[in-house]
């Protein structure tokens, strides 16, 4: 029975032997998945946005995306990253899909050409819906790449001007928090970057573009209700100062009025974090069209590159020759140097040229003999 015992224990402690001749392996292991996850979650960001630069705007060639802030604006981060705002907002706008409209520039003069090439684009559709849809804008609606791109080609031979247009889709988009999705490049020169984590209020990653107004911010900050009724955002008076009026009000007090209102003879003005928060939140702009976000924008009026004509400078009225301009009569004896010829003129005497007296010629006269003489 004891021997039995024995083979048992031998057994047993050969089964853990074996088990610690697999150490090598499963440290093996455990590095490799420390290893994939260290590529997976830093190394392959940092080979794509390590290195990430400014981007040509696909609108504007001779603007670069994205535009440092602002030193006021950079100051206004430290204020909003200060006051937790990224625990109720994001700065992050999603997106779900893209929808593809064909839209007619210009029909073109050939008519019949294009309202067969649109029937060959729409087989259901009679002459006359063809023909009125050459007045038309848009063309064909919430279509695929594919199709837009045929229907682009399909026009292009009877001498009509057609484009693709792409509206970015999503629940944020149509809830006007902004117009295409946020992407890395947008926070590339933050830091910190103030994603957030949940969403209490509204996205603010474009909330420069709604709300352009500096004295709409200010007022929103002091008290939510002033501009939003049922805003649950506490009010952030310690950002204001309640001053009394001495001479004049402040040109940056807040124009509240009503309940908000301050009692007579005092006003609301802002300090400067206030400031700052307000032209942090001014910069936070997201509409602008980079290759990573495809989307149509309005054109802008074409600019003229005629050169303004110049203004024509009208010559005074000449005088005929031998007509003479009667001069004033001066109250008062003046004496005026004539720098041609050293002739001097009494209003109220006789000409008198170098010193010879001419008497009872006329001024005008007078002042052509002296001429003559030298």
């Amino acid at each position: 029975m004891l021997r039995a015992l024995d083979e048992r224990r031998g057994r047993a402690g050969t089964g853990g032997g074996d088990a610690m001749n697999h150490g090598p392996l499963i440290f093996l292991g455990v590095f490799a998945a420390l290893a994939l996850s260290w590529f997976g979650l830093i190394f392959e960001p940092q080979l794509q946005l390590g290195t990430a630069q400014q981007a040509t705007n696909l609108v504007n060639n001779a603007e670069l995306y994205p535009q440092m802030r602002p030193g006021l604006a950079r100051q206004g981060l430290e204020v909003y990253r200060s006051l937790g705002c990224a625990a109720c907002h994001t700065e992050q706008i999603g997106q779900t899909g893209r929808i593809y409209d064909v839209v007619l520039t210009d029909a073109g003069t050939n008519r019949a050409d294009v309202v067969a090439a649109l029937l060959k684009l729409k087989p259901g559709m009679t002459a006359a819906e063809a023909e009125h849809l050459t007045k038309a804008q848009t063309i064909l609606e919430n279509v695929s790449r594919p199709v837009a791109d045929l229907a682009v080609a399909k026009l292009e031979p009877t001498s009509a001007k057609a484009q693709v247009k792409v509206t970015p889709t999503g629940p944020d988009i149509a809830r006007g928090w902004g117009k295409r999705r946020s992407v890395a490049r947008d926070f590339l020169f933050d830091q910190p970057v103030m994603l957030g984590s949940q969403r209490i209020g509204p996205d603010l990653a474009d909330v420069g573009s709604r709300r352009p107004d500096a004295h709409w911010h200010l007022a929103h900050l002091y008290n939510p209700r002033i501009v939003e009724k049922k805003s649950v955002m506490p009010p952030y008076r310690f950002l204001f100062e309640k001053r009394k009026i001495e001479r004049a009000p402040s040109p940056e007090a807040l124009k509240l009025n009503g309940e908000f209102a301050p009692e007579p003879g005092y006003e609301i003005v802002p300090t400067d974090q206030a400031k700052e928060l307000a032209a942090y939140l001014l910069s936070l702009r997201a509409d602008t069209v980079i290759f990573e976000t495809p989307m149509t924008v309005a054109a802008a009026p074409p600019v003229s590159t005629r050169r303004p004509s110049p203004t024509r400078r009208l010559r005074p009225p000449t005088r005929p020759r031998n007509e003479f301009r009667a001069e004033p009569k001066r109250d008062r004896a003046d004496h005026r140097l004539c720098p041609g010829a050293g002739l001097v003129v009494r209003p109220d005497g006789p000409a008198r040229l170098l010193g010879h007296e001419l008497p009872g010629q006329p001024r005008r006269r007078v002042r052509r003999a002296g001429l003559r003489a030298l």
